[in-house]
């Protein structure tokens, strides 16, 4: 079995941690690299779950024994994937998940050509504020600085192999997990010469659905909201 590499990155409050927990529940054989960061933990973070917490003097130490696959600066914290998450994985036979921003998923794919990427949008400007301000995690200068960002890192979605507009969530978990099956059957396909099976033409379908030449009417409008 081939290891797949799936990259998914999108603006903070699109709705990707959700998406992610979902997937990791509904699917098997993904292993998810938790990334590094200098930030202080949040709320109930906790090390090893949501990141591994390091000093900036560690984070550089890793950067110098070249032991990050990407890493990159945000908010003046340095956020990082160790390169041993890509050993564990093909170790262990499994697909491995990276949850990184723009900046990182561009290291990433320089490095690892066939990996597959996908970005998920928010629906508008508008949604992604009220999400942003009703899960009450941030001050009004972060949330600003946020929209700021998001505006920025969408102009980056042509760089993704799929585009995931997340409007109604069950329906983008959906979409989600065909992607990642229908991906990873045409790994096994390329090793195995298998024939595609029935049961897989719907799946591939919603997640053709995605592909990024298929929504560019769709993301259009989105980028137009903040003022792209």
């Amino acid at each position: 079995m081939k290891t797949g590499i799936f990259i998914i990155s999108a603006p903070s409050g699109s709705g990707k941690t959700t998406l992610v927990g979902r997937l990791l529940q509904e699917l098997d054989g993904l292993h998810f690299s938790v990334s590094y960061t200098t930030r202080p933990p949040r709320g109930q973070e906790q090390n090893g779950k949501e990141y591994f917490f390091v000093t900036r003097e560690e984070f550089q130490e890793m950067v110098r024994q070249q032991g990050l696959l990407e890493w990159a600066e945000v908010f003046g914290n340095y956020y990082g994937t160790a390169r041993r998450f890509l050993d564990e994985a093909l170790e262990g036979k499994k697909d491995l998940l990276l949850d990184i921003d723009v900046r990182g998923a561009v290291q990433v794919k320089k490095k690892i050509q066939e990996a597959v990427s996908i970005f998920i949008l928010p629906p508008s400007r508008k949604e992604l504020e009220w999400r942003l301000r009703h899960r009450s995690q941030d001050s009004e200068e972060v949330i600003r600085k946020r929209l700021q960002d998001a505006a920025q890192e969408i102009q980056g979605y042509h760089q993704y192999d799929y585009i995931l507009i997340n409007d109604q969530l069950e329906r983008s978990a959906e979409q989600l997990q065909a992607i990642v099956l229908t991906e990873r059957w045409r790994l096994q396909k390329e090793s195995q010469a298998q024939p595609e099976p029935k049961a897989l033409e719907s799946m591939r379908a919603l997640a053709e659905s995605c592909l990024k030449e298929r929504v560019q009417t769709r993301v259009q409008p989105i980028l137009a909201t903040f003022g792209g």
